[in-house]
């Protein structure tokens, strides 16, 4: 009988006992006319379990939900609902007591055609599961009578007794009833916090948890036999809803079904589609008239609205609703976010302080002064005509806004900024780990997954078969190398793909910029070059989205085949192979503009070519800065807007719309079932299923390398990516709070892998930007003309000392301009952008000395550049300590206390067994006094004399 105290075998419609067993209603006393009352009086069942949340009688929340499908035809539904009734009811006094509703199937498969051995089987391992879940001490209810037809919902419950045996296993740290202070801050430090307050009060949520706190309840590893140190005055909140799930799924994930040699966990049973999906509960609905007061309402509020995008993140109520994975998650943003405000200021400063001097810049005054008139040698072969450099002015000009000696000072201070954001966060994760009771967590090996379990299975039947004895198998790499060298390949192929795809893209570039130069109207000449650049970044954004999804599944197909043990490892190889092919997908045409483009043109007379017919593309003559800032700032701002928010808004959006026709359709066949409202795990089950923060991560960490990589030739990342991130902090939390079923709590420390990858995106940060302004950039070139060439120790003269000479006579044939007199004069010297000797010089077109003079300034500055940051940065690191001098104080102050605890604790036992001792001694004397017989026989009788039971 205990187990039917567990299971509920009748539907929600039967629980109204309009439907009844009047056989049944007999063996336990009651007769017809008793039935009628109880019939009127009947409420309505799915209220008293709060639609969902509870198990029919009200009182066992639903910890946990098991999905599946069945077949079930509709003309057996009045059939199936009494014979699930008379069948629990006859079955009742077996040993082996089946679920709810295995009756039915079994009843059906006799009227009915039989159903396929998949669906037998997937039964018959359902049925051996969730005997094994109650043996386990959980408690199941079923429900197939439910408004999505095929699906069948089993219902989980862990009681008490579970949950303290499971919370012993895993060492939570609970709560205790010991309260302490926490350490406050004095004098003037105190007046600061306070002031700081009062003006950051409008900008704080309003939830319980976000408060600031004076004391903390001592924490400690749940024990049973120690469960007098804990507050269990309300034993139904002493768990909440996130460790009851985090509980049960421990339990689901290490519970087997062992028929036919197969063992499986939960994750094969999901894997094989014996279930179709497994999840813990909302706890509520968030929006609605009479909806009663809950966390993800509260949540949804003051946290998944964008109407509260200026206020601060409710972190500890979004970890005690979603665990400390996720609540890491949203911190590390918000700790981001917060970073990117400084930067953004410095950024604007740069960039207006680019454009106060621009006209104060003598190298772009030079360039467009007509008066000059200096004929520039042509861009492309026959088609391309000489031109004069003052066309160029406007590109010049805007050359300046970034690239400027305000550009450097940038540079140094976001490589410095990167090192202060890594430990600032550092000292954030340890004061939440002290927080939530992390501190001295160490996360144990997780449980293998289905995949791996599959895998040794069929390796050790495979050597069972050749009958040879076999120890407990494992992959080895001898296992896995087919796997190692398809990973090697694949990866090597895609990014040999994504180098294809940008040399096609140069080769688009040098193709439509021939084509255009053909028109004959000026103005369309002007603007070849932005017409050409803007329509190539177009076309790299275009491409860098689709490959962005394609590598994506590539990459999990990569770490599936290589089969992982656990899912952390499993995670690790994924992020590895999907940051890599993705930095290299998103970077490479950034890299190219920044250090290839303009490298090896050649000369006129003497171009390098591709195919022996397109020549390699020329940077402008105010340098590849500009164009670098244009391909960084429409790929980082293109990625954002359509990648990060459209598809995250839009793809949700059309998911939705979707699941939303379907339910229409099976709504217009069953009107009975549409008018019933739905329970909270049929709505949950409409959600999309949680794929991990993987995605949430990988594209923080791109645009992390886009604020930080390349910063020096685009000063306003950090502006855009703050305005992105406050944008996709919300968006992210609706998905979270809304869209999406509530994943189980996992318990975390740290970001994991993540931070590791983004320490070596801040060392790479350095030394790229010192490349670049060093190669790319015209900084150093200015500078060894100030102080080595200038006659008068200004800019003047810059221009012209950056160009050499090239006499029209010596072009190779066929590569002249078809129209020499386009400028209305006969041109005999064109110039070029580049340090070679003039043709009137002995060692004509010969590299020059001021070539290598600049080359080894440029060296020198990447070297001193590189090294000075670096150690700023390394100071930076080892001045800010990683754990805030208070929070180790308060970890110590707790070491202390729970020492302290313990000594009371063991005191008091030797107390009461001095006490116990002194009793026993009085009482044998007594016992002595009163019989010298026994006082003869002291040593073997006196404990028959009095006893006393002594549990310590």
């Amino acid at each position: 009988m205990r187990v039917n105290k567990k299971y509920s075998c009748l539907p929600a419609e039967e629980k109204g006992i309009h439907i009844i067993n009047i056989r049944a209603i007999e063996d336990i006393g009651y007769d017809q006319h008793e039935s009628t009352l109880l019939n009127s009086l009947s409420k309505n069942p799915d209220a008293d379990c709060k639609y969902g949340l509870y198990f029919r009688d009200g009182k066992r929340k639903v910890d946990y939900i098991l999905v599946y499908h069945y077949k079930k035809s509709s003309a057996g539904k009045a059939l199936a609902r009494r014979a699930q009734h008379n069948d629990a009811s006859l079955r009742s006094t077996k040993q082996d007591q089946p679920l709810p509703g295995k009756g039915v199937q079994l009843e059906m498969g006799e009227s009915e055609p039989h159903l396929d051995y998949h669906e037998d089987d997937k039964r018959f391992r359902r049925e051996e599961y969730e005997g094994n879940l109650v043996e386990a001490g959980l408690e199941l209810e079923r429900d197939e009578d439910t408004k999505i037809h095929g699906i069948g919902f089993v219902k989980i419950h862990a009681p008490w007794n579970v949950l303290c045996r499971e919370a012993e296993f895993l060492k939570l740290k609970m709560p205790t009833k010991k309260v302490y202070q926490i350490n406050q801050t004095h004098g003037l430090l105190k007046k600061i916090n306070s002031v700081i307050q009062k003006i950051t009060e409008p900008i704080q949520p309003k939830v319980a948890e976000h408060k600031p706190q004076t004391v903390k309840r001592l924490s400690y590893p749940f024990s049973r036999e120690k469960q007098h140190l804990f507050d269990l005055s309300d034993k139904d909140s002493f768990f909440d809803s996130k460790t009851r799930s985090t509980i049960v799924y421990e339990i689901l994930k290490r519970t087997t079904c062992t028929k036919a040699k197969y063992s499986m966990g939960i994750t094969s049973l999901l894997a094989n589609g014996v279930y179709s999906a497994a999840y813990p509960l909302h706890d509520g609905d968030y929006e609605g008239e009479n909806v009663e007061p809950n966390d993800r309402k509260l949540l949804c509020e003051e946290w998944a609205s964008y109407g509260v995008f200026y206020k601060y993140q409710p972190i500890d109520l979004v970890r005690k609703y979603f665990g400390e994975k996720i609540g890491l998650y949203f911190a590390w943003l918000g700790v981001y976010t917060q970073m990117l405000i400084p930067a953004s200021i410095v950024g604007i400063i740069v960039f207006l302080y680019g454009c106060a001097t621009v006209d104060e810049n003598i190298p772009s005054m030079e360039m467009c002064d007509q008066r000059n008139n200096i004929t520039m040698c042509p861009l492309c072969d026959k088609t391309c005509s000489y031109w004069k450099m003052s066309s160029a002015c406007a590109t010049a000009r805007a050359s300046h806004l970034f690239d400027n000696p305000a550009t450097v000072f940038f540079s140094v201070f976001m490589a410095l900024w990167a090192a202060t954001f890594m430990e600032h966060w550092k000292r954030k994760q340890m004061r939440l780990n002290y927080r939530w009771d992390l501190t001295g967590f160490e996360e144990e090996e997780d449980h293998p997954r289905a995949e791996y379990e599959a895998k040794v299975l069929e390796k050790s039947l495979r050597k069972e078969h050749k009958h040879k004895e076999t120890d407990k198998e494992k992959l080895t790499w001898k296992d896995r190398f087919p796997a190692y060298l398809t990973n090697f390949v694949g990866i090597i192929f895609m990014v040999g793909l994504t180098f294809a795809i940008v040399f096609g893209v140069i080769i688009y570039r040098i193709s439509t910029a021939a084509a255009l130069a053909i028109s004959s109207t000026p103005s369309g000449r002007s603007s070849v070059r932005v017409t050409v650049t803007a329509t190539a970044v177009i076309i790299n954004l275009v491409v860098i989205i689709i490959l962005d999804e394609v590598y994506g599944c590539i990459a999990r197909w990569l770490t599936q085949i290589e089969v992982p043990k656990t899912d952390k490892n499993f995670e690790e190889r994924l992020i590895f192979k999907a940051f890599l092919l993705k930095f290299v997908n998103a970077y490479t045409p950034i890299f190219y503009v920044a250090f290839f483009k303009g490298r090896f043109v050649g000369r006129p007379g003497d171009y390098v070519y591709i195919f022996h017919s397109f020549r390699m593309e020329e940077c402008a003559p105010g340098g590849c800065l500009m164009e670098l800032c244009i391909q960084l700032s429409i790929i980082m701002l293109g990625k954002q807007l359509i990648q990060n928010n459209l598809f995250e808004i839009g793809i949700p959006k059309m998911k939705k719309f979707i699941r939303y026709l379907k339910l229409k359709r099976r709504r217009s066949l069953d009107h009975e079932e549409h008018m019933k409202k739905k329970q909270r795990y049929e709505v949950d089950y409409n959600l999309e299923p949680f794929a991990g923060l993987t995605p949430e991560y990988m594209e923080m960490i791109i645009q992390f390398g886009f604020v930080t990589l390349f910063v020096a030739s685009f000063p306003l990342a950090p502006l855009f990516a703050l305005l992105n991130n406050i944008i996709e902090i919300r968006l992210d939390a609706k998905k979270f709070v809304t869209e999406l079923r509530r994943p189980v709590a996992v318990r975390a420390k740290d970001i994991g892998i993540w931070y590791n990858i983004l320490r070596g995106i801040g060392k790479l940060a350095v030394i790229i930007n010192a490349f670049v302004i060093s190669f790319t950039s015209d900084f150093i070139p200015r500078l060894v003309y100030l102080y080595m060439y200038s006659e008068n120790g200004t800019m003047h003269g810059f221009v012209n000392h950056t160009l050499s000479s090239f006499n029209v006579s010596d072009f190779q044939a066929g590569t002249a301009p078809n129209d020499p007199l386009d400028l209305g004069y006969e041109v005999q010297i064109c110039r070029y952008k580049d340090y070679r000797e003039p043709p009137w010089s002995e060692n004509k077109y010969d590299i020059s000395k001021d070539f290598w003079a600049v080359l080894a300034a440029r060296l020198a500055f990447v070297i001193v550049f590189q090294n000075l940051v670096m150690f700023m940065s390394e100071f930076v690191d080892w001045i800010i300590p990683d754990i805030p001098k208070d929070i180790s104080q308060q970890i110590h102050k707790e070491k202390v206390l729970m020492v302290e605890v313990f000594m009371r604790e063991e005191q008091g036992k030797l107390q009461m067994l001095e006490t116990w001792k002194d009793k026993d001694k009085r009482k044998g004397e007594n016992c002595n006094n009163h019989s010298p017989r026994l006082s003869r026989s002291r040593s073997g009788s006196l404990s028959s004399c009095h006893s006393y039971p002594l549990d310590v």
